[in-house]
């Protein structure tokens, strides 16, 4: 009975990721180039003083923006 389970919990999970595999798709379901990823936006840091410095330097921390 368990194996049965185990069997079919494994066939289920296999059957299930090729649907991950291919997300850009047309409305007819053929395989399109997908859009380029966003880029993340630069983190920027600021110093105790309040201007920008290079993230990592001592004192120097994230500043949240935009």
């Amino acid at each position: 009975m368990i194996r049965k389970l185990m069997t079919a919990a494994a066939v289920l999970a296999l059957t299930s990721a090729p649907a991950f595999a291919a997300p850009c798709k047309d409305a007819k379901g053929k395989f399109t180039k997908c859009p380029p990823a966003k880029a993340a936006p630069a983190t920027r840091c600021k110093d105790a003083r309040g201007k920008f410095a290079k993230c990592g330097t001592p004192g120097a921390t994230p500043v949240k923006g935009k």
